[in-house]
Parts: structure tokens; C-alpha cells; sequence
């Protein structure tokens, strides 16, 4: 999603993916295919989302909140449709890559900060990468520099799906059964961690390190809501009240000369 806002554009469908994913990895575990080529499948299905997002706004130039919120319910609707609703129960192994709960969480975690640190090198080193950021500054400058926008937002929407289909699988070997609205909300969850660590939303300025500590602030609001005894139907609405707020600081920032 850092990416993704970074090329000045936004994807409201991630929680959605994430749900189509889970579904896939935890039915295809359920048929005893093994778990890498499971987990494959969910990434591919990730991917495969996410280059249909890039296709309607890279390709056909719709306003990607548009877009993605169209895709948003078609996958929504889709997956409910196919499963009733009703939770995918994956072979047994499969729960924690089938190793102990602490060997299992710790796989999880390492495999985060791995994919974490990888992203991180690769926007701060990466020439190519930084094409990202000016496609989100300017994108008509950016084309005017040889860099072609269109491009660089399809790409951007696709690693998103293809990343939402990581985090999937690491979500879903964490519990035995596996339910077709698991991100639901997910995606407001998101886009208040990359706006509140310092991404405008308008594109062009942020980083992932920002993201990381965006996620550990709405990490700790959370933690204090349930001290607190806040009732969860608040959760939305606070991290709604949390972007609002980012966006309301970022927009009385002055301009940079």
C-alpha cells in the first residue's frame, strides 16, 4: 500500500484480496497440495487482483478510488458466492507451516521483517524505484522524463496484490479455520498505517520505515482500546478519526521551494 499511495494513487480492495486469498491458500492446503505450491497459488491470486486494479487505472485511466472500490465488492460478492459463506478447514501441518506455535510465530515474524527489509533496500537503493516516487510527484513531469507512468502504477498495484497474498498465508497459518471475510476492514487499517507514518496521500513523499512505525502507532491505539474496555465498533471509527487527522496535518504543511 506504501507504494501504491507513493505513485499517487489508493487501493480500497486489499482487504478484499487478502479474504480472496486466504480462501485459496487454505482450500488448495485442504486438498493436500503441498504448502509452498499452496502458498504460491495465493500470491498468484493476489497478483492476479492486483493487475486488474493496475489495468483499470494504468491502462483505462479510472480514478483508481473508483476502481478499486468496483473490485472491492466484485471480490467481496464473488467469494461469499462460492463459498456460502461458510469457513475452509485446511489439512492437518498446515496450521503454523507445521511446526511448533513459538517455531511457527517466529517463522512468520522473520519471513515479515525479511520482505520488510528487502522493499526498504530496494526504494532506497534501487534507481528504478525511485521512479515510484517521482510518478506520484508529478506524473506528466515524470512521463516528460521518460518514465512511463503507466507502467510504474500497474507495476505498483500488482506487487500490492502480490504482497496482500503473502500476508494472507502468513495470516492464515495462524488458525484452523479460515473464513471467507477475514479482511474485511483491513484496508482502512492499512491506509491509516501508511498515512499516519508520514506518506502523503497524495503521493510523492513517504517511506517504509514510516509505514513501520504508522503500523506500531495503530498497534499500541489498539492495545489501549481493549485496556480501556472501548467497545471494538470504535475501532473503525478511530482509525478513520486517525487519518483524518494525518491528512488534515499534512495538508497545512507548507510547500517545499
Amino acid at each position: 500500500m506504501t507504494l501504491v499511495i507513493l505513485a499517487g494513487e489508493i487501493d480500497v480492495s486489499i482487504g478484499s484480496q487478502v479474504s480472496l486469498c486466504t480462501i485459496v491458500v487454505g482450500y488448495l492446503a485442504s486438498l493436500g497440495v503441498p504448502l509452498p505450491i499452496a502458498a504460491l497459488g495465493a500470491v498468484a491470486a493476489g497478483a492476479i487482483c492486483g493487475a486488474m486494479n493496475g489495468l483499470l487505472v494504468a491502462i483505462l485511466r479510472l480514478p483508481s478510488i473508483v476502481a478499486t472500490l468496483a473490485t472491492m465488492v466484485i471480490i467481496r460478492g464473488a467469494l461469499l458466492w462460492a463459498t456460502g459463506g461458510a469457513a475452509v478447514h485446511p489439512r492437518d501441518g498446515f496450521q503454523w507451516l507445521g511446526l511448533s506455535q513459538s517455531s511457527g510465530q517466529a517463522a512468520v515474524v522473520m519471513t515479515a521483517i525479511a520482505l520488510f527489509a528487502i522493499f526498504a533496500i530496494v526504494m532506497r537503493w534501487i534507481t528504478g524505484a525511485r521512479t515510484v516516487y517521482a510518478v506520484g510527484s508529478d506524473s506528466g513531469a515524470a512521463r516528460l522524463a521518460g518514465i512511463n507512468a503507466s507502467r510504474v502504477i500497474f507495476n505498483v498495484f500488482a506487487i500490492s496484490g502480490a504482497m496482500a497474498g503473502i500476508a494472507a498465508v502468513l495470516g492464515a497459518v495462524q488458525f484452523p479455520l479460515l473464513y471467507p471475510n477475514t479482511g474485511d476492514g483491513l484496508e482502512l487499517q492499512v491506509i491509516a498505517a501508511v498515512v499516519v507514518g508520514g506518506c502523503a496521500i497524495t503521493g510523492g513523499r513517504g517511506t517504509l520505515i514510516g509505514t513501520l512505525f504508522g503500523v506500531a502507532l495503530l498497534g499500541i491505539v489498539a492495545s489501549a482500546q481493549q485496556f480501556l474496555g472501548i467497545r471494538p465498533e470504535w475501532a473503525r471509527a478511530v482509525q478513520g478519526a486517525i487519518i483524518l487527522l494525518a491528512v488534515m496535518t499534512d495538508s497545512t504543511k507548507p510547500e517545499s521551494r
